[in-house]
C-alpha cells in the first residue's frame, strides 16, 4: 500500500469500514445500521465546515469589537449638543440617566477626544492590513501550510485583541499599528483563497514554459473580460456599503438615538442577525429556482444583485429624515441588512460560474478590492461627518453616497455580467502529434 493510500485510509474510514481478505487485499464495507447516520452526522467534511465556521465567526468578532466599543471610547458630548441638531430630545429622566450611564462608563475606562477623521481611519486601518498581506501571506501559506497558517493568523490576533486597551492608552499611532498587523493576522486565516493566489502565480510561469506560450493570452484575455470586471466592480461597490454599515451602526445609533453603550450594542447586532438569517434563506431561495430551472443562472445572479443592492440603499437612504423615531430607524437598518444579504447569492458568488478553474485565485483577488473599498469606505464617512457642524447632513452624505455607490457597481455588473465559463477559464485538450 502506497504512502497516499495509507494517508487516505482515514478519511475513508469516515463513511465506509475496512476489513481485509484472506489474500491481503483491503477491501470497503459501507456500514448499515443506526450507526450509518451517526457516521455520516460525524464526517470530516461536517467537522471541517464546523471548525472554519469557527474560525470566521472569531475573526468577524474581533473586527466588530473596536466598533461597538468606540461608541463608549470617544467623548460625544461635543456632537450630541448641536445646536441645529433635529434629533428629538429626550425627557429629564432619560438625561439623567444617560448622564449616570456615562460616569459609570468614565469611572471603568478612559475616554478619548478623537475627531470623526481619526476614527474613521481607526476604523480603516484593519483593511490596511488586510489589503497589504495576501502575497506574503499566500508566501508563507504555500511554505508550511493553511493548517499551521490559521492557528498563527488566529493566535496572533486573539492576543492583539487582548493588549488592544493598553495601546489605546500608550497612543493613538500603537493603537493603528496593532489594528493593520490585526489585518494582517485575519487575512492568513483565509489562507484557502490566498494560497491559490500563490499557487497561479508561482506555477504560472513554468505553465507557461512547459505546455506552451498560448496560456501568456489566456491570462491577458482575463484581465480584459468583462464579466470579470462585472463581478470585481461589484465588490468593490458594495463592499463599500458593507463596510461603512459595519463600521458605523454602533456610533450612529450611539450618536443619533443617545442609546447607551448597552442598549447601542444590543441594537447594532440586530441588523446582522437578521442579515445572517437571510444569507441562509437566499442560497436556499436561489438553489431552489436553480434546481427546479424555474429561472437561468445568470437571471438568478442578478435578480439577488438586484435586490440586494437597490433594497439595501433604498431602506439606507432615509435614515437621516427618520433619526427622531428609533424604530424607524432600526426598521430601516435592519431592511437593509436583510435585503443585501441576498447579494451573497448573486454577484459574490458569480465568479464560480465564469471560472470554476480559478476559483481560489480570483477569490484572492476579488478578496484584494473588497479590502481596498474596506480601507476607503470608512475614512471617506469619517471625513463627511467632520467636515459638517449638524451632524444630519455629514450622515446623510455618508448614505448618500454609499447608496450611489452601490447602485453605479449594480448597473455596471446587470450590464456586462454573465454566467458561463469563459473561454480563458476553460480546459482545452491539447493534441500532439
Amino acid at each position: 500500500m502506497s504512502r497516499m493510500q495509507g494517508e487516505m485510509l482515514p478519511l475513508m474510514m469516515t463513511h465506509t469500514q475496512l476489513r481485509t481478505n484472506p489474500a491481503g487485499k483491503i477491501s470497503a464495507v459501507k456500514p448499515s445500521g443506526p450507526g450509518l447516520f451517526l457516521v455520516g452526522f460525524c464526517s470530516v467534511r461536517y467537522g471541517l465546515a464546523l471548525i472554519l465556521h469557527l474560525c470566521n465567526f472569531s475573526i468577524y468578532t474581533q473586527q466588530m469589537n473596536l466598533s461597538i466599543a468606540i461608541t463608549a471610547m470617544v467623548n460625544h458630548t461635543e456632537a450630541s449638543s448641536q445646536p441645529n441638531s433635529s434629533t428629538e430630545q429626550p425627557s429629564m429622566d432619560s438625561l439623567g440617566s444617560w448622564n449616570e450611564t456615562l460616569k459609570e462608563a468614565k469611572a471603568l475606562a478612559p475616554v478619548y477626544d478623537w475627531s470623526p477623521e481619526i476614527q474613521g481611519v481607526l476604523l480603516s486601518s484593519l483593511n490596511y492590513g488586510s489589503f497589504l498581506a495576501p502575497i506574503p501571506t499566500g508566501y508563507v501559506a504555500g511554505i508550511f501550510g493553511a493548517k499551521y497558517v490559521v492557528g498563527v493568523g488566529l493566535f496572533v490576533s486573539s492576543v492583539l485583541t487582548l493588549f488592544l486597551p493598553l495601546a489605546a492608552d500608550a497612543g493613538l499611532a500603537l493603537l493603528i499599528v496593532f489594528r493593520v498587523i490585526q489585518g494582517i493576522a485575519q487575512v492568513m486565516v483565509l489562507t484557502g483563497s490566498l494560497l491559490g493566489t500563490f499557487v497561479v502565480l508561482l506555477v504560472g510561469g513554468l505553465l507557461c514554459q512547459t505546455i506552451g506560450w498560448p496560456y501568456i493570452f489566456y491570462i491577458f484575455a482575463m484581465i480584459k473580460s468583462l464579466p470579470l470586471w462585472a463581478i470585481v466592480v461589484s465588490y468593490f461597490c458594495e463592499y463599500w456599503l458593507f463596510n461603512t454599515i459595519m463600521a458605523y451602526t454602533p456610533t450612529y445609533i450611539s450618536s443619533v438615538l443617545q442609546a447607551s453603550p448597552k442598549d447601542s450594542g444590543i441594537l447594532s447586532a440586530l441588523p446582522f442577525l437578521v442579515g445572517c438569517i437571510s444569507i441562509v434563506l437566499g442560497g436556499l431561495l436561489a438553489d431552489f429556482l436553480l434546481s427546479r430551472k424555474v429561472l437561468r443562472l445568470i437571471i438568478i445572479r442578478k435578480v439577488f444583485s438586484a435586490t440586494g443592492v437597490f433594497f439595501s440603499s433604498m431602506f439606507l437612504v432615509p435614515l437621516p429624515w427618520v433619526r427622531s423615531s428609533q424604530g424607524a430607524t432600526m426598521a430601516f437598518l435592519v431592511l437593509s441588512a436583510a435585503s443585501s444579504s441576498f447579494c451573497e447569492s448573486g454577484a459574490l458568488v458569480n465568479f464560480l460560474d465564469i471560472a470554476p478553474r480559478y476559483a481560489g485565485f480570483l477569490k484572492g483577488l476579488l478578496q484584494v478590492f473588497a479590502h481596498i473599498s474596506g480601507a476607503i469606505s470608512p475614512t471617506v464617512a469619517g471625513v463627511f461627518i467632520s467636515q459638517d457642524s449638524n451632524a444630519e447632513f455629514g450622515w446623510r452624505n455618508v448614505f448618500l453616497v454609499a447608496a450611489a455607490i452601490d447602485i453605479v457597481g449594480l448597473i455596471f455588473y446587470l450590464i456586462f455580467a454573465r454566467a458561463e465559463v469563459q473561454d480563458w477559464a476553460k480546459e482545452e485538450a491539447l493534441t500532439h502529434f
